[in-house]
């Protein structure tokens, strides 16, 4: 069979290589795809956002499944306009998708179905905002409603930065429209876990769980950015709180949105808070997450293409994941400034040596040939993912293959999975 994924970041370069493996396929094309890419599939020079664009490609060259990466085309409505063509695709309809295009309806809908998350009010004036703020217990969060590629919640410790933030969003628009409202949300404190699963509207099977590194520093400190590393499985993840999360949290909320009226078909992420051994919703994605994805992917042994076929065609019940029992951790290198800005391209050296690894696989982000030569392109550039029998030795395993990595101004953070060890 022939398989479209739609995207160019890590995400979708850890899903091309793990379609690749399966004997179901026959040929692969990634839209708009990146260097790291291409050992695997064609390249095909269409934005992810250009949904018409994809449709005639699909049509075009008869392609029997395509694979959205990105949250964006999925808002866009990309799933129902490819299945009004009669095309298979895996990912959740246009309503569905609001699930990650607004907080506010997640929030709203959480609150609802009585599925448990943080107290939260909703703000549209930076006055009311304020006024609330004033009365409120810090820290506290504070999240732009719409999407904001990872980058949209701002965690404040006093009344100042809380008024600062409201003020960035809601009236600089540092988010553009994203920052039409605001969710301002209870600090929960605890520990974080991410917990993916496939979805066919009606059954659930749950991936193994992972643990994201969302601050840009050591010792999480700094601004929030898309994800600085991943590692899996992650130990918190007790067989007790897989079932709470999936009795108490992933039933329930393919359950509500299934009596919304918007049936979810896809993978369903759940950025959960774990408040001793209970689990509350942080925020919902409609779609793999990144840098997740990558660690995951290195461990999953069974065939993913079966995964996505019976999600689409509603009979995941038939269908287990086989896992293997090494840990894996993926480490973000990323371009000095980002989440700010950065420079673009310099040129990247190392790779190569690592193109051979029996346990390593760098999968590439923000990255683009010039004159054939790799330079970076992006904020987060790589994704250096090892395995590894424990947890510590994959960290080890990931380190040593990012030191021969290198570009002038290269930044990564050097603690990524030292809380799965702790």
């Amino acid at each position: 069979m022939k398989v479209l994924v739609i995207g160019s970041g890590g995400r979708e370069h850890a899903l091309v290589w793990k379609i690749s493996q399966s004997q179901m396929v026959s040929e692969i094309f990634c839209a708009p795809g990146n260097p790291g890419i291409e050992d695997k599939a064609s390249l095909v020079d269409i934005k992810a956002d250009d949904i018409d664009g994809l449709l005639n490609f699909a049509k075009d060259k008869k392609i029997d499944l395509t694979i959205v990466g990105p949250e964006l085309p999925l808002t866009l409505g990309i799933v129902d306009l490819f299945e009004g063509a009669g095309l298979k695709i895996f990912g959740p309809s246009k309503k569905a998708a609001e699930l990650e295009k607004s907080k506010a309806f997640s929030k709203d809908l959480l609150r609802k179905y009585k599925i448990p998350s943080a107290n939260y009010k909703l703000f549209t004036s930076s006055q009311s905002a304020g006024e609330y703020l004033k009365d409120q217990k810090f820290p506290i969060v504070i999240k732009a409603d719409g999407l904001a590629a990872g980058k949209g919640v701002i965690i404040c410790d006093s009344l100042e930065s809380a008024e600062q933030a409201v003020e960035e969003i809601l009236v600089k628009k540092i988010f553009g429209s994203a920052g039409n409202k605001i969710v301002i949300e209870e600090f929960l404190e605890g520990e974080e876990v991410s917990v993916l699963a496939f979805s066919d509207g009606n059954n659930i099977v749950p991936l193994e769980p992972a643990q994201d590194h969302k601050a840009i520093y050591d010792g999480n400190r700094g601004p929030n950015t898309g994800g600085m590393g991943a590692y899996s499985p992650a130990p918190i993840f007790t067989d007790t709180l897989a079932e709470e999360i999936l009795e108490n949290i992933l039933k329930p909320t393919i359950k509500a949105m299934a009596l919304e009226g918007r049936a979810y078909k896809g993978i369903l992420y759940a950025g959960l808070m774990i408040i001793r051994e209970e689990p509350k919703v942080l925020e919902f994605n409609v779609r793999f997450g990144d840098p997740e994805t990558q660690p995951i992917l290195m461990r999953m042994e069974s065939d993913i293409v079966p995964l996505f076929l019976a999600a689409i065609e509603g009979r995941l019940d038939s269908q287990k994941i086989k896992w293997r029992k090494d840990a894996s951790v993926c480490v973000v290198m990323a371009s000095a400034g980002y989440p700010y800005s950065y420079p673009k391209g310099e040129k990247i050296e190392g790779v190569d040596k690592l193109r051979n690894s029996r346990n390593t696989v760098v999968f590439h982000a923000g990255t683009k040939k010039v004159d054939n030569k790799l330079v970076t392109n992006g904020g987060r550039v790589l994704g250096v993912t090892s395995l590894g029998n424990t947890v510590s030795e994959a960290i080890k395993n990931s380190y040593r293959a990012v030191s021969k990595i290198s570009w002038e101004n290269v930044y990564y953070r050097r603690d990524i999975g030292k809380k799965g060890v702790k």
